[in-house]
């Protein structure tokens, strides 16, 4: 594990639009306009229907905001949370990549001349450069260790705040197989990946496996 100290983020801590504005686009492509709508309200963020924060780097809401939306988007699907939640990670990357690229520090990662593991891992470096340029608390590692690609983030912002007996970073997870689809044109079906820690138990960080199915 990475000698990455503890971070410590503060309740009211302030969080970028841009990263807010993925999840609100992801969310919508899975769940329609009305689900959209209906999570915001649940959430106790209404004030952003119709209303999402500009594409900027700005930081114009608050990481518990960020937290507080994954939670009510739990709540809202019920039994089927888990699954949504990847689906809305995967949908958020993808129009991250479309439309943030450039915003997010992510253009111009040359991948197809590369083997596809040096692929997945250069994706991955893109992710940690993104989140650590970005945002002001962000730390991010990334290691490849006996055929596993490990990405820690040690500010996680879907648990801030929040309190669980299991790992709740499902959205990371469906962000993370998308990312490994980007690099190298498999299936997210056709990578197994685990959260191995996360910080609503009250670890240091939110740890992630990357395998390839075999």
């Amino acid at each position: 594990m990475s000698d990455l100290p503890t971070v410590h983020i503060p309740e009211d801590a302030p969080y970028v639009n841009a990263l807010f504005l993925q999840m609100l686009r992801g969310i919508e492509e899975v769940l329609g306009e009305n689900g959209l709508n209906a999570v915001l309200r649940s959430s106790g963020l209404a004030r952003y229907i119709g209303n999402p924060p500009e594409n900027n780097l700005e930081s114009d809401i608050l990481a518990r905001e960020y937290a507080r939306l994954n939670e009510a988007i739990e709540e809202f699907t019920g039994r089927a949370g888990k699954g949504m939640l990847r689906r809305i990670g995967r949908a958020s990357f993808q129009w991250g990549m479309r439309e943030q690229a450039a915003v997010m520090g992510l253009a111009g990662i040359a991948l197809k001349a590369l083997p596809q593991r040096l692929r997945k891992r250069a994706i991955l470096l893109g992710l940690r450069k993104g989140l650590m340029d970005v945002v002001e608390f962000g730390k991010v590692d990334v290691k490849y260790e006996g055929g596993v690609m490990i990405y820690t983030d040690y500010a996680c912002t879907i648990c801030h705040t929040r309190h669980s007996d299991h790992p709740i970073c499902h959205l990371y997870v469906g962000t993370l197989g998308e990312a490994m689809t980007f690099a190298t044109g498999k299936d997210a079906r056709e990578f197994d990946i685990v959260e191995t820690h996360c910080r609503a138990q009250g670890h240091d960080y939110c740890r992630f496996e990357i395998r390839d199915r075999q």
